[in-house]
């Protein structure tokens, strides 16, 4: 079974309610109505029943099932202003400019203050707004998890080579939002990804932390951060399969893990990689993708204390479904 047929099947096993936010846009009308048909998820779609209903009919899309919302007629509204005043009163946000923000055109503040009352399990959004939009919102609002200070995105890799990772499915991050963490956010994000190994694959992970140097092969500043962010992260979880630093072939191949690493609990088998910087991650999956002709799944979102996904302005509908099915399974926590 393909990673993503398995993740519906997740997601079908504990239905959680998924927000989306972005009804004014065409794919998020025409996702809602799949996703609630699939039995992926329960849907909440934001934006003015009449105006939904009479977009659905003109695009012959079924809203059948799906919740429609309008958050300017919310009964919940005055609530989440209460929320959101309290969350930013160091701001000094105003009632009235916490109003503004929820009843605003793009939706993603009330999306995000859904998820964060429990209104919801999750939000999909990104169709419409910018990456920067969509995790502004997602960040103030719903924060970030407990004892983390860092965001940060994955992918999961499905490659055709079956003796890498877990069957040749492997998690790859930062590759989409933090350009040069620190060890302090490297660290957090090897321990976001690690969960997201367990969620997804349902398997413990064995965190590879990624240089260009093995076990002091090299040494530079560089190499130090990786060294700092690996001590950082046992710390954070001594149970941690994790190890570094290791160039990628140390990580990946039994061989090469055996002689540059040898007794490494990770070197040659690991099934979760950690890039150093933004530019590495990027290349790498961008890579993989193109050259080995791998199927990169996401980016998605994790490093949120509830979690909220964004998706590329040029998504497909079948992208927001399959994102929405992914959001319902960190949903499940």
């Amino acid at each position: 079974m393909h990673l993503v047929d398995q993740i519906k099947a997740k997601a079908r096993k504990n239905l959680q309610t998924v927000v989306l936010p972005e009804g004014y846009d065409d794919r998020m009308i025409e996702a809602a109505g799949e996703v609630v048909k699939d039995g992926l998820a329960r849907v909440v779609l934001l934006g003015n029943a009449d105006v939904l209903n009479a977009r659905a009919r003109e695009l012959g899309a079924s809203l059948d099932g799906v919740t429609l919302l309008d958050p300017k007629n919310s009964p919940r509204l005055e609530a989440y202003i209460d929320e959101l005043v309290e969350l930013r009163k160091k701001k000094g946000l105003s009632r009235e400019e916490a109003r503004a923000l929820l009843v605003g055109e793009d939706n993603l503040y009330y999306g995000s203050m859904m998820v964060r009352l429990g209104d919801a399990g999750g939000a999909v959004a990104g169709a419409s707004n910018t990456t920067g939009d969509v995790l502004r919102a997602a960040f103030q609002v719903v924060g970030t998890a407990p004892g983390m200070k860092t965001v940060s995105s994955v992918f999961l890799m499905v490659t055709k080579t079956p003796e890498f990772g877990e069957n040749g499915v492997l998690l790859f991050a930062d590759c989409a939002v933090n350009p040069n963490p620190d060890a302090q956010a490297l660290a957090e994000i090897a321990l976001s990804t690690a969960r997201s190994c367990q969620s997804f694959l349902g398997v413990p992970a064995r965190v590879g932390m990624l240089s260009f140097s093995t076990k002091g092969s090299a040494a530079h500043e560089d190499v130090d951060k990786v060294l700092k962010a690996l001590e950082i992260a046992k710390a954070m979880d001594p149970s941690l399969q994790i190890d570094g630093e290791l160039q990628a072939d140390a990580a990946l191949l039994p061989k090469v893990g055996a002689k540059k690493a040898p007794g490494s609990p990770v070197a040659g088998k690991a099934n979760t990689i950690i890039f150093p910087t933004l530019d590495a991650g990027n290349i790498g999956y961008k890579l993989v993708e193109r050259l080995a002709g791998a199927e990169a799944v996401g980016p998605i979102i994790q490093g949120l204390a509830k979690p909220v996904n964004d998706l590329s302005r040029g998504c497909s509908v079948q992208d927001i479904i399959n994102v929405s099915a992914i959001t319902a399974v960190q949903a499940q926590g």
